[in-house]
This record gives structure tokens, sequence and C-alpha cells, in this order.
């Protein structure tokens, strides 16, 4: 394993300082540090983060490779900055048994490129009828601790507060995809102006509100962990604001997407904008702004979802819903928090790092940049500026919404219990990372 020192790197965002990593932990940290290393990394300008944690990505296999693989997604999470991310249980077969999350996770370890943690599905097949195989899921070697049907709401109050009862006894957690169903049927995008004028069929606020408002309840009724996902509504932010202030164990992410983009866009007709939730009004945009700067919200999540052309390059209304968002997420988080004061670096380690990791209870992931420590870091460059290439991309697909936008920052480096992923800007070859072991 190659050692490296990190020469006047910024630690989030502070002071320059050395950071020399070996045998896949910090060993040193000071100013003009003597020791000797490998590999020599001038790190002038750069701001070292502990390595993002991605509470939300779909890399779609199996059954969906077209879109996705475990591998070509966890290499658009390195090149990202992420050391792990929780892969989405809505593959085929769905990942709502123990044999699914195994082989999951087994790709995943295979990769090398970042620790691939499975979400196990709330029910069987997705369907929403029957707990699925939770406990078979916990217990197997995938050590499942977060629990969701993204891409579909468990609307089933009955079964919700079931999947509740279950995941306290484990310390997991249910991540809910707010979607009353009966409130979006065939629904295009945000119900508003713009819906109107295009006479679009609208996907109201209440419909992911009125769901989080009974799930918090039901958090509070069982004593359990509740976490929302893609939150994207004013009216959202401040449901789970109260639900804080009773003392209930209630989180929430917010997309890269929704922290920048509008519904106004949808008016281009361009199809790359359909995402579910739908992108929401200026307002909404800066209530999410404002709940991930106080900590309302607590995570800032990809929700990454690749699609073949044929799928995006299409008639709106039968194109499928989603973006990729691994490779620009923490430019867009620059861009939209950090650039316009409403979080320092620390805060940005906080939401893209320590929190997610704390949420779904990755031990080894979100720990603070200190000697023994583990090696799982970014190294970012803030002042970088560049043009978004879609065609230089790592993941499989090039669904992105920033497509020839301007965005600041890019990722330099990315280390995998001190093992370098991307360096220099370059994906590492997969042939010389060496077998990372068991995610911690």
């Amino acid at each position: 394993m190659s050692s490296y020192l990190i020469r006047n790197a910024k630690i989030l965002g502070g002071a320059p300082q050395d950071v020399l990593i070996a045998d896949g932990v910090i060993r040193q940290i000071g100013t003009d540090l003597a020791a000797e290393a490998d590999i020599d990394i001038d790190a002038h300008g750069l701001v070292l983060l502990p390595g993002l944690v991605d509470l939300h990505t779909h890399l779609r296999q199996p059954g969906k490779e077209e879109a996705e693989t475990v591998l070509t997604g966890t290499r658009a999470a390195a090149m990202g900055g992420y050391t792990a991310v929780h892969a989405m249980a809505n593959t085929s077969p769905v990942a709502d048994s123990a044999a699914v999350v195994e082989q999951v996770r087994e790709l995943g370890r295979a990769s090398g490129y970042c620790d691939v943690q499975p979400v196990g599905a709330v029910t069987v097949g997705l369907e929403g009828k029957e707990l699925a195989e939770l406990a078979g899921m916990h217990a197997s070697a995938a050590g499942v601790r977060v629990f969701s049907d993204d891409g579909k709401c468990v609307d089933d109050a009955a079964l919700m507060r079931k999947a509740l009862e279950y995941v306290r006894t484990i310390d997991g957690v249910v991540a809910q995809h707010a979607q009353e169903p009966k409130l979006t049927e065939g629904a295009q995008m945000n119900e508003g102006t713009v819906s109107a004028e295009l006479g679009l069929p609208g996907w109201p606020a209440v419909a992911e509100e009125a769901i989080i408002a009974r799930d918090v309840l039901l958090a509070a009724h069982t004593g359990a962990r509740l976490h929302v996902c893609h939150l994207s509504t004013a009216g959202s932010v401040e449901i789970v604001r109260w639900a804080k202030a009773q003392g209930w164990d209630v989180t929430a992410e917010v997309t890269p997407h929704h922290l920048l983009l509008t519904d106004e866009l949808v008016r281009s007709g361009d199809p790359v904008y359909k995402v579910n939730p739908p992108l929401r009004t200026e307002a909404d945009v800066h209530a999410l702004r404002a709940a991930l700067a106080d900590g309302t919200i607590d995570a800032v999540a990809t929700d990454h979802a690749p699609h073949p052309s044929a799928d995006k390059d299409c008639a709106w209304a039968v194109a499928a819903m989603g973006m990729v968002g691994l490779e620009t997420a923490l430019s867009v988080v620059q861009q939209t928090m950090v650039d316009t004061g409403l979080l320092n670096w620390e805060g940005v380690a906080d939401r893209m790092s320590h929190r997610p990791a704390r949420i779904g209870r990755l031990a080894g992931h979100g720990r603070p940049i200190s000697v023994g420590e583990p090696a799982n870091l970014v190294l970012f460059d803030p002042a970088y500026r560049g043009t978004v290439n879609a065609e230089s991309f790592a993941t499989r697909s090039r669904n992105t919404p920033y497509r020839g936008l301007e965005l600041p920052g890019r990722v330099h480096a990315t280390f995998l219990r001190g093992v370098a992923t991307v360096l220099a800007g370059e994906l590492a070859e997969q042939a010389d990372l060496i077998e990372q072991g068991d995610p911690a």
C-alpha cells in the first residue's frame, strides 16, 4: 500500500497543514512535516474533507445494467469524492431478501472504488402489501440497517407502523419516499403556475407533506427512527422542523438538484428535468437551502438515478424520472451553499459525510480528520471552474441536468482507507486497487 504526504491542504477549509497517510490511516498532521512518503501531493489551495457518504444512490444492478452497474456507479462515486454509498432497493429482482442484498454487497467489494451498503426494501417487491424479509436482510452479511421502498411510497399506515416497530429493535431506519399516490396519479411535474400554463398534470406539494406529517407522528408513536428521502417543499421543511422540536428521531435529506433547479426549466420540454419528486419553485429552493444551513435538513443525498438514453431522449410524457448526480454533487453544493455563505466547508463535511454516515450507521465513514482515523478522504479544488461535460462521466448514463453548465470545483483525489481511487482528477485503474476488505 502506497503512502501519501498531502502538503498544505486546508483541512475543512482551515489553515494549510500537511497530512501523512500510511497503512490505511492518517498517521500525522502538522505543518512542514519531515515525514517521507511514496507519493507527495501539492495541495496548495485545496480543501481536505472526510470522504463523502451518499444515503441515496441507484446502482441499478442487478437487472438494469444498461443504465448502470455497481462498478460504473462506484467509479462515478469516487470521481465525486464519495467513499461510501447506500444502494437503493429498486433493482430487478428487488433487494427484498438476504440473497439480493448480499449480492449487491459483494459486487461493491469487488469494484474497489467505494464501500457499497445495500438498502433493503420495506415491502416485498416494493408492492406495499407485506413486509419484506427485514430480519433476514439485517442478519445477513450485508448487515442492512436502512430500509426503503424508494421510487414508491409505503402509503399503508398500518404497514408503515409495523416497519417502524421492527427497525426500532435493530437501531435501523425507514427511509420514506413521501408521495401520496392518489394525489399524484399521472403527475408530470410540480403543480403550480408552470404546470397550469403548460397543461401538464401536477404533483402537488401536499402529496409529499401529508405523508411526512403522518410518518413523523408514527415515528413518535413507535419510538423509531424515520428518514425522509429527497425532501422538496417549504412545507415539508416546516413539518420536519416541528418534529425535531418535539424531540422525535426524524432526519431528512435534500438532493443537489432541488437546491439549484426550479420547475421553470420544464418549459424547455427537455425530459432531463423530469424527476420525482419534481423540481419545485424558487421559493422552495430557498427554503431548502436555509433548512440545510440551519440543520433542519440533515444531509445532501444525490438520488443518483441513471437511465439509458432511450428512456430520457423521448417525449416528456413517457420519459423516465431521474437524474445522475454523483459526479456533480459537491460542485452544486459549493455553488448553492458555500459560495452563497450559507455553509462553510466544515458544514459541508457535516451534511455530506458526518451526518449521512451516522444516519446509515457506517462506523468507518464520516469520521474526523484526525491522527489514527481511517483515511477516507476527498481533496477538492474549490477554485476550479469548468463546463459540465457529460461525455466524460464515469457513470454509464448521461442524464445530467447540468450539461453545458459552468459549475465550480472538482475532485482532485479520493482515498478509500488510504488507497487513492482518484488521483490528480483521474480514476485509478481497477487492477491497481488492492483488496479493501469489509466495509468498516
